[in-house]
């Protein structure tokens, strides 16, 4: 009796395919806010850049493409400016809400 063993083929999980549309990116990028976590935005702006296009993104930016990457890697400390440029970029605009909401 001879069996086979099949390999399954599993593909990365890549955020950046499923932001198809402006109403998935507000989701997502709320959604990671309410994190607090700043490598997690980082990483979600990244996301929503790829899905948009990085060498768009950072033209509309006003940034490298090279900076752009640099600028939203984990760890990174971008200026605030930057990330309002990126966002504005991105299409989509940070907002503030009391804590207790």
């Amino acid at each position: 009796m001879s069996t086979t063993k099949m390999k399954s083929k599993l593909v990365p999980f890549d955020a950046a395919r499923y932001l198809s549309d402006d109403t998935a990116i507000a989701e997502y990028m709320n959604a990671v806010l309410e994190t607090g976590d700043t490598d997690l935005l980082l990483l979600a702006l990244g996301d929503v850049a790829r899905a948009r296009g990085m060498a768009q993104v950072a033209k509309d930016a006003g940034l490298g493409r090279e900076s752009l990457y640099k600028a939203l890697t984990p760890g990174a400390k971008p200026r605030f400016d930057t990330v309002v440029k990126v966002a504005r970029a991105l299409g989509v605009r940070l907002g503030v809400r009391p804590v207790s909401v």
